[in-house]
């Protein structure tokens, strides 16, 4: 889905999330949520620290159930009550800590809890180190994706990098979905441009993707659709090619759209 068609809503629903609610105690910190995303579609969600944006993609990462409502992927009722049940509905969670082991290498990496094994002398199993590395590589090339040192452990890697090798490790998987939150937090300028290409290069795949981010310029480079969150509640969603940064920043701060903001779905 490209910023030309994304009025026209023509492709696959892949994400349909209703009525989404999760509190801690007294706290509500996502409130009667429900958006949709499209099949290669952009979705940023922004908003102030509080939002519950965090909050919200954890619940469909697995990580944290919500009290109520309903996640559907692809058009089938999910209950996401672990990260493996989202892994098994194609949807990859990239969090700020990575979760990378730093004495792993690439390959090892990304194949981290799903590791290749062949079997010495047919018996005794063990990693298939050569299998890993070449299917790695096959990824990697498939997603235009160069990292020259593949067998160094991973803490040797710049950031941007191990950025690269925390989302291959998603795109081994059968994902439809990826989730990032902040992902080019603490990047260069180039590292973040190539972290941006990447996303890009998912979404021109067909992956959806939801990004949360606090750089609004990275918003407006990268998504179809802008949603925005204040104090627990989805106050709208945004076509980015047809609003500005003002009025986003309007809604973040404010949480109220203006007359001039009809396009605005809320």
């Amino acid at each position: 889905m490209t910023r030309e068609n994304i009025g026209a809503m023509d492709a696959a629903k892949v994400l349909n999330v209703i009525g989404l609610t999760k509190s801690y105690g007294g706290l509500t910190a996502v409130d009667d949520v429900s958006f949709e995303v499209f099949e290669g579609e952009i979705l940023a969600l922004v908003g102030d620290n509080g939002a519950g944006k965090s909050t919200l993609v954890k619940a469909l990462a697995g990580a944290q159930p919500p009290d109520g409502g309903r996640i559907e992927v692809n058009g089938e009722l999910r209950q996401l009550n672990s990260p493996r049940d989202a892994s098994e509905a194609g949807i990859g969670c990239l969090h700020q800590g990575l979760g990378l082991v730093d004495t792993l290498n690439v390959p090892e990496n990304v194949f981290l809890g799903r590791e290749l094994l062949t079997r010495l002398l047919l018996v005794i199993p063990q990693l298939d180190h050569r299998q890993m590395r070449e299917r790695t590589i096959e990824l990697l090339a498939g997603f235009g994706i160069s990292l020259p040192r593949l067998n160094d452990p991973v803490i040797r890697l710049s950031g941007g990098q191990r950025q690269t090798v925390a989302i291959s490790r998603l795109l081994l998987q059968d994902v439809r979905l990826v989730v990032m939150d902040e992902p080019m937090a603490a990047l260069g300028v180039e590292e973040g441009r190539r972290v941006l290409d990447l996303v890009r290069t998912m979404r021109d795949r067909g992956i959806s993707v939801i990004i949360i981010s606090h750089n609004l310029e990275h918003v407006f480079q990268l998504a179809d659709r802008i949603a925005i969150m204040k104090n627990g509640r989805l106050i709208g969603v945004v076509n980015a090619a047809a609003t500005t940064r003002d009025e986003v920043v309007r809604l973040i701060t404010f949480g109220a759209a203006t007359q001039s903001e009809a396009h605005i779905e809320i």
